[in-house]
């Protein structure tokens, strides 16, 4: 059997705690040891219990989900967000690496959840990606990137974002500078995440371009030279949707 993982569960409203408790009754491996109805009372049952997990939900009275860290010198626990937050907020989780839940849970979404849970129980968590999150969803605006490298995670300024090139099920980030960082996600992952940002655009299966860096375009050769002397080929497939991005830019 699977290590026991322990849960708590914070939320303002009793019906969404009973839900989400009824739904982890599915997982053997997962216990929920306690339920709480706001952050204060979160904390001393996390001090309590020491869960593995806590599924928090953002926006709750007097203190926010967010605020949950500031409570703590060193957080040694995982959190999943339960949220009803919109498509903006979505993309905020995901780019600062966070796993999350919409309202009305998924099963499937929640399988994922659990699933990383397992795969990755007793991650030590790191305070930059909360203050990314945090800073994303206070200013309404992804201005940075969480990525892992050498063990750690960074954060990188999505200005500073040259390039992003496919290598197989594997991304290479390419930073203004030289520095480069090879991430275990596909390029469609990225596509994704900066679908929002009109700064990026997809011009060839395995390529991602940022406008701020391009120093030349090559119309006849269908390449795009960068910052770093990073070349980049343009598909003829968006080729004219490359065109019409390019004069608007």
């Amino acid at each position: 059997m699977s290590e026991i993982i322990k849960a708590i569960l914070v939320d303002d409203e009793e019906s969404a705690r009973n839900i989400l408790s009824s739904l982890l009754k599915i997982y053997e491996n997962i216990e929920v040891v306690d339920t709480c109805e706001d952050v204060k009372s979160a904390v001393e049952s996390i001090k309590k219990y020491k869960p593995d997990v806590v599924f928090l939900d953002i926006e709750m009275p007097n203190y926010s989900g967010l605020e949950l860290i500031t409570f703590f010198d060193e957080v040694d626990f995982d959190i999943v967000f339960v949220t009803a937050y919109n498509h903006f907020a979505i993309k905020a989780f995901e780019i600062s690496a966070f796993d999350y839940l919409l309202k009305p849970i998924e099963l499937g979404r929640l399988d994922f959840a659990i699933k990383n849970l397992t795969e990755k129980h007793k991650r030590d968590t790191d305070a930059l990606n909360y203050q990314i999150l945090k800073e994303s969803l206070n200013q309404k605006t992804i201005q940075k990137m969480v990525v892992p490298h050498m063990g750690q995670q960074r954060a990188l300024q999505l200005n500073d974002i040259v390039a992003i090139e496919a290598n197989e099920a594997y991304s290479v980030i390419y930073e203004v500078g030289g520095a480069r960082y090879t991430v275990s996600k596909n390029l469609k992952h990225f596509d994704n995440l900066l679908s929002d940002n009109n700064e990026f655009f997809r011009v060839h299966k395995s390529w991602i371009v940022n406008y701020s860096h391009i120093k030349q375009y090559s119309y006849t050769e269908n390449t795009i030279t960068l910052s770093n002397n990073i070349e980049a080929k343009i598909s003829k497939y968006k080729k004219a949707e490359f065109d019409e991005w390019f004069q608007r830019m």
